[in-house]
């Protein structure tokens, strides 16, 4: 089941992605489905007619995964970790689909890194590995851009992962899905240019599973509803400039494009 944040003409609201007579559709719910689960209110509009946004604002936090893909430490010069290496992002960094990040003045170099998010459904602390799928919503599409520069000179990530816009999800959430081994591309286009291939890999070569992500962050803070933990980038991260276009896609899920603007 797709789960997709939207606006028209009215406030957010959340809906089902799905088909009507092979047009792709949102079948409108009653409420937020972390909490008020699936009631449908019988309204359905037109995928088209509609804006999507970020599925989910987090409530209480992202919670970033360093370094879980072990060429993509290697192209940074860092070893792979032996537990998994944690940080935050703040939920005013969230944008959706579409929306703009932000090139800060305070960077020169901005990088992009796609990644599979997990989205958590319940309160949880402790979980063990073997139970971490009870405690998963569903599964979005994360850009964790990163001001790499800062995150050099400030040694720790809290500036260079936390600006407003830093954090592009969607497009929307995806509540069926084994992500054991999925592909997850990055591709980047300017203006005028077709989009190229950057990042290519499947989660598959994660350092840590999901399952072990979850075990190991609820071991030390407590998971909230509409939490969002991103996995994890492959290989293949690189700078992004205004005007340019960034497309990331994970198998099962969809495509999270957004663009890079300058700061006014």
């Amino acid at each position: 089941m797709r789960v997709a944040r939207f606006t028209g003409e009215d406030d957010p609201r959340f809906g089902v992605v799905g088909e009507e007579d092979g047009v792709p559709t949102i079948a409108v719910l009653k409420g937020d489905p972390l909490y008020a689960g699936y009631e449908l209110t019988g309204q359905k509009v037109p995928l088209d007619d509609v804006r999507l946004l970020a599925p989910v604002i987090p409530r209480s936090k992202v919670v970033g995964v360093g370094r879980n893909y072990a060429r993509h430490a290697a192209e940074l010069g860092n070893d792979v970790p032996s537990e998994p290496l944690i940080f935050l992002k703040p939920n005013t960094s969230v944008v959706g689909p579409g929306e703009p990040i932000v090139h800060p003045v305070q960077s020169e170099d901005v990088h992009y890194e796609g990644e599979l998010a997990v989205v958590i459904g319940r309160i949880c602390k402790d979980v063990p590995v073997d139970d971490a799928e009870k405690v998963i919503f569903g599964y979005t599409v994360a850009n964790d851009v990163t001001a790499r520069d800062l995150q050099r000179r400030d040694d720790q990530w809290a500036r260079a992962k936390g600006f407003d816009t830093f954090c592009p999800i969607g497009p929307w959430i995806e509540t069926n899905l084994d992500p054991a081994d999925l592909r997850v591309t990055t591709r980047k286009g300017g203006a005028g240019t077709e989009e190229e291939l950057v990042q290519d890999g499947r989660t598959s070569d994660m350092v840590f599973s999901v399952a072990e992500i979850i075990a190991h962050v609820s071991s030390f803070m407590t998971l909230l509803p509409g939490d969002l933990i991103l996995t994890g980038t492959p290989e293949g991260v690189g700078p992004m400039r205004p005007g340019d276009r960034v497309s990331v896609t994970v198998e099962g899920i969809g495509t999270l494009t957004n663009q890079v603007v300058g700061h006014d």
